[in-house]
């Protein structure tokens, strides 16, 4: 799991098309989930919208996120029932 640059607020999820389409499917809750997490340890990051690119997916948020931010997100997007963890990269 990476940010592709501090000024674009973006957190790249490598993973393999199969994981990112059953990830996608469910982007809606994806996004209400991670907020509630993040929100329940009162931080200040939300989740703006999740979409998918060649690599995986990409989750904005409203402001750079912090490796405390990008571990409770890495988390989540490995225990979603969904994803298969060896289809999901961290980096």
């Amino acid at each position: 799991m990476t940010m592709k640059s501090p000024s674009r607020k973006q957190v790249i999820v490598p993973m393999n098309n199969n994981n990112k389409i059953k990830f996608m499917e469910d982007s809606c809750n994806h996004v209400t989930n991670i907020n509630k997490t993040l929100k329940s340890i009162k931080l200040e990051v939300t989740v703006n919208f999740i979409c998918s690119d060649q690599s995986g997916v990409m989750i904005v948020t409203n402001k750079v996120v912090s490796p405390l931010d990008l571990q409770i997100i890495e988390s989540y997007v490995e225990s979603t029932k969904y994803i298969k963890a060896e289809g999901v990269e961290v980096l």
